[in-house]
């Protein structure tokens, strides 16, 4: 049987600075579940370096290696796979099957280099032409303000990633167009759940019939569905994506660095909105990057502590803590029965 802290640690993605993956290699020999993978340009051995991650991990269990490239000035590695355009110029200027092979070529050099999972494509429906920032998230990283553009954009992204060997994640879960801010700087309140269901969630629908294996949710609140709580940290929302979407795969939060977690009014650190995440229904974890490495390592312990102490006060059932790491397995291609 596997131990809570070996579950524990499945749920974990520990945040790392591309140009110094040595600095995060404690990370693999713990057995932590993914590394996320920051910066603007990645060293030209980056696979090298990954297989070596890959050989630390306990067991061989695999690691989901996660980067942002979603196009435009939202990429980590394009001089390694190539840049895109912004979301907003494919979605303007290509076909879906235009974009598909370009996400199709860029998830094949993704792949070479020993990156295996794409916090992209966004699928939120937003047509502000704006670069993303703290009044709108969105903006250029948005295929479209107009639903079926982004439904078949979105889903024609995630389908090229996925024939070249990618998890892609489709984002940001139940939709961010026309949000109220950036929750990476503040909390900040989605549509209302009545527009949403018919103005956002089609693309997300889409989605999931076409086999996407993971979504991101966010951290924004949704009004009329997650009281005042972040989408990442309600129950509502995991019920919306799990019965009524019917979506079976890898349910990943949004940074829980955010500050839409750790302002007022919900004041909450990294730790204990992890757990918080994990009781709605989450699979898996993210957060940022930190001062050092040593602080992003420190931080992984600290989540790892809270969600073991967690399940021993009852907040946090085994049994839930174990479908959120078999599902975290399963996206490696791992079953949770191997020991």
């Amino acid at each position: 049987m596997w131990s809570l802290a070996a579950l524990a640690d499945e749920t974990i993605a520990v945040p790392a600075e591309e140009t110094d993956l040595v600095a995060i290699a404690p990370a693999a020999r713990v057995g932590y579940g993914g590394v996320l993978l920051f910066g603007t340009a990645a060293p030209l051995n980056l696979g090298q370096q990954l297989r070596q991650l890959r050989s630390d991990v306990p067991g061989r269990l695999g690691l989901l290696v996660m980067t942002d490239e979603e196009g435009g000035g939202i990429q980590r590695m394009a001089n390694l796979v190539g840049s895109m355009p912004w979301p907003s110029q494919m979605g303007a200027t290509m076909t879906p099957a235009q974009i598909q092979s370009l996400a199709r070529g860029v998830g094949s050099k993704m792949t070479r280099h020993g990156v295996n999972v794409d916090l992209a494509p966004v699928v939120d429906v937003d047509g502000r032409a704006v670069e993303p920032g703290a009044a709108d998230p969105d903006g250029f990283r948005s295929f479209s303000g107009n639903v079926i553009t982004v439904e078949a954009d979105g889903v024609a992204f995630l389908r090229g990633l996925m024939q070249a060997g990618v998890v892609p994640v489709v984002k940001h879960f139940p939709g961010l167009g026309g949000a109220t801010g950036n929750t990476d700087d503040g909390p900040a309140d989605t549509l209302p759940w009545s527009v949403l269901q018919s103005g956002a969630l089609p693309p997300f629908e889409a989605a999931i019939k076409s086999g996407v294996p993971a979504v991101m949710v966010s951290n924004a609140i949704v009004p009329g569905l997650s009281g005042r709580l972040p989408a990442s940290l309600s129950r509502a929302v995991t019920r919306e994506l799990r019965e009524r979407l019917g979506f079976t795969g890898l349910i990943i939060t949004d940074s829980l660095s955010a500050l839409a977690i750790s302002d007022a009014p919900l004041s909450l650190g990294v730790p204990e909105a992890s757990v918080r995440a994990l009781e709605a229904g989450a699979d898996m974890v993210l957060f940022g990057l930190s001062a050092s490495a040593s602080g992003d390592l420190a931080l992984a312990a600290a989540i790892r502590r809270a969600i073991l102490a967690a399940v021993a006060a009852g907040q946090l059932s085994r049994a839930q803590l174990t479908r959120a790491a078999a599902e975290v397995l399963a996206t490696k291609k791992v079953a949770l029965c191997r020991t």
